[in-house]
């Protein structure tokens, strides 16, 4: 009895943090982006880029108070093969040299039902800034296994025409259509900063 007690008691300040709205800073560990576009009609590649940093406003009770801002690498993506990666930093493609990294500020979030939802928001790639809608699921929201920290974890897709962004080089072999997929886990940090209230 004395031993459940215990456990109840050091539970209790997780399991808190995790029922009511809080920051979040996105664990860039366990978060990826992942894209695929058509290679001349043969197939569908695969590249992998990494989240730099951001921050997560969760409200569980109401996803319409929540809000994210968030950089992906591009500079460090990976293609699979060396060369290929220095091929799509270029300057006729993601030109990573200007542009190392794209930015996501979300302007709302459409709840759908108890686990789905639609985050709304602005896309920065080469400098070009246009609207965006990005499906998601959420997968779990709880505190760790140890008690150590609270994790929202989400998936998401999003569909980006390159051409929207100044990316039009190659048109005949590459396509103009990239899928993006997004695995993300974020941490409760009372330290991350509420990006609903960043100055732009």
């Amino acid at each position: 009895m004395r031993r459940l007690l215990a456990c109840a008691l050091l539970s209790a300040p997780f399991a808190a943090a995790w029922a009511a709205a809080g920051s979040y800073r996105y664990d860039t560990v366990h978060s990826q982006v992942v894209f695929s576009i058509d290679h001349n009609g043969y197939s569908r590649p695969f590249g992998r880029l990494h989240i730099a940093g951001g921050t997560l406003r969760f409200d569980p009770a109401d996803w319409s108070r929540s809000s994210t801002e968030l950089d992906i690498d591009l500079a460090g993506l990976d293609m699979g093969d060396a060369d290929w990666n220095k091929a799509v930093c270029k300057p006729d493609l993601l030109d990573c040299a200007r542009h190392p990294t794209a930015h996501f500020a979300s302007t709302s979030v459409e709840r759908k039902d108890d686990s789905h939802g639609v985050l709304h928001g602005q896309l920065t790639l080469r400098g070009v800034t246009r609207p965006v809608d990005v499906p998601f699921r959420l997968n779990r929201h709880a505190a760790t296994i140890y008690g150590m920290h609270s994790v929202a974890g989400f998936s998401a897709t999003a569909m980006l025409d390159r051409d929207a962004f100044g990316v039009h080089a190659f048109s005949g072999s590459i396509g103009h259509d990239v899928s993006v997929w997004l695995e993300i886990e974020a941490i409760a940090d009372s330290r991350a900063a509420d990006p609903s209230k960043e100055q732009p």
